[in-house]
């Protein structure tokens, strides 16, 4: 029941925010220089006036720009994200072909940053001042220093070119494969971009989770637990993990932006065929539908990130939202 009613309580929220972020996008797309009529035309060998003007009414972008704005908020209350103006195609139908290979990639980062993350934050924690602690902070503070595109590259040369373990493009073979075969196939592809984007945020989550275990090791529960003759292991996973999870999950949620975000560089690198990569062609020919249509489905993601953190906060912690 307490999850129902924070579900109502953020329905509106989260429909406002929504329409917000739809208006802003297409705010900032429309200032972008260059005309996508023009683009068109100039690759159809045609780039005369008339032709296009004629683009510009078929798209209805010689409508006044609060025309555009209203038919475009309108659009996104049914549902339709519009039609991509270069290949004509349905912009819903583009993101879902995309979608999966986006929601693969991220989906492994953000759960190995999250699991090694929190185990080297844990076991820093605990070895703290020796050199264990000392090494991890530093591989963390490394991994957080490198830029993402820089890391992809150097994977690409070290396992890729040079030792040849993996693939260093693509999500699958040109060679098609079914059943079980694809699906190692995918995982092997898989390798190398997801570890480039997880590296960054799993320094996030080892700092994290050190700190908060820390904290939570000098509670007065936890030596009340000790003295009734708990283990060492049995703190840890019944009260010092428990309670130091709430900072983490809370990351977690407000890291999937980052995520989005970084997986347009991961995807350009890598060759993914995600909506990262879809983002990014279209940006070059200038196809403001599908740039519009990526970045609503990207907000609607992160909205329903955060309202899943939130649930997953009261879970862990009843006394949230009481």
């Amino acid at each position: 029941m307490r999850l129902f009613t924070a579900f109502v309580a953020w329905l509106p929220r989260a429909l406002l925010t929504l329409a917000a972020i739809g208006l802003m996008n297409f705010t900032l797309v429309r200032l972008a220089p260059g005309d996508p009529a023009a683009v068109i035309a100039g690759e159809s060998g045609a780039a005369d006036g008339a032709f296009i003007e004629k683009i510009r009414a078929d798209y209805g972008l010689d409508q006044p720009i609060q025309v555009q704005v209203a038919s475009y908020l309108t659009r996104l209350a049914r549902g339709d994200l519009g039609v991509s103006y270069r290949s004509n195609l349905p912009v819903s139908q583009m993101i879902a072909q995309r979608l999966p290979a986006t929601l693969i990639l991220t989906g492994t980062a953000l759960i190995f940053a999250i699991v090694v993350g929190t185990m080297l934050g844990i076991a820093s924690s605990r070895a703290r001042g020796g050199w264990l602690d000392l090494a991890i902070g530093s591989f963390a503070m490394l991994c957080y220093a490198m830029p993402v595109f820089w890391v992809g590259l150097l994977l690409v040369l070290v396992f890729s070119v040079a030792l040849g373990w993996f693939p260093a493009f693509g999500m699958a073979s040109l060679v098609p494969k079914q059943g079980l075969a694809y699906l190692v196939d995918v995982m092997h592809h898989l390798v190398l971009p997801a570890l480039t984007l997880a590296l960054l945020h799993m320094a996030v989550y080892v700092r994290l989770a050190r700190s908060s275990s820390l904290e939570v090791m000098g509670k007065d529960f936890i030596r009340t637990a000790h003295a009734k003759g708990l283990t060492d292991g049995q703190v840890l996973r019944g009260h010092v993990l428990r309670n130091a999870m709430l900072p983490i999950v809370t990351m977690a949620g407000l890291q999937l932006g980052h995520l989005m975000g970084g997986a347009i560089v991961i995807e350009t690198v890598f060759a993914w065929p995600g909506i990262g990569r879809l983002a990014f062609d279209a940006l070059l020919q200038r196809d403001y539908s599908v740039i519009l249509g990526v970045f609503f489905v990207s907000s609607v993601m992160v909205v329903l990130a955060n309202l899943v953190t939130d649930l997953a906060l009261r879970i862990v912690d009843p006394r949230i939202g009481r």
